[in-house]
């Protein structure tokens, strides 16, 4: 009884604490966002995310799963439709469907985009060009780019 009063001590003093140490633009609660690489897939956006998690947290993720972090990671991104494909506590992948408006024949763009925390590294991919941006919450601009086009089985190709 006594060991489940003291845990849930420290549950409520990391939860006191992190909006404190939060104070970071590249901080997210307890995460801080290191690096975000984003390629497309033809509408799809395919998001790598590096982070670090403070000690504190890693204890409560063993206890009471990750469902949180998720969360925040999601928020991070700030896209509805997200898809977590892979978690740990330094990295994540995830997918966004159409995040790219199509205009046809392969033809896309990326609109400009914000995110809910600094980006210290942040790299667009595109099948054509490599975008580098430093220290920003926003993809400015937009990006615009064909897709991964690949011939149709049916058709003969002529030498």
């Amino acid at each position: 009884m006594r060991a489940r009063a003291v845990m849930l001590l420290c549950i409520v003093l990391a939860g006191i604490v992190t909006p404190a140490l939060a104070a970071n633009g590249q901080r997210y609660g307890y995460i801080t966002v290191e690096t975000m690489q984003i390629r497309f897939d033809n509408a799809n956006a395919l998001i790598h995310l590096n982070y670090s998690v403070d000690e504190v947290t890693r204890f409560i993720f063993f206890l009471l799963g990750d469902q949180d972090l998720k969360n925040k990671l999601i928020a991070i991104l700030n896209y509805d439709d997200v898809q977590v494909k892979n978690l740990n506590l330094t990295q994540a992948d995830f997918v966004v469907d159409n995040a790219s408006y199509s205009y046809g024949h392969g033809v896309y763009w990326f609109p400009s985009h914000d995110f809910n925390v600094v980006i210290p590294v942040l790299t667009i991919q595109s099948p054509q060009a490599i975008r580098n941006l430093a220290m920003t919450k926003r993809f400015p601009e937009g990006m615009g780019y064909f897709g991964n086009v690949t011939p149709d089985a049916t058709q003969q190709v002529t030498p």
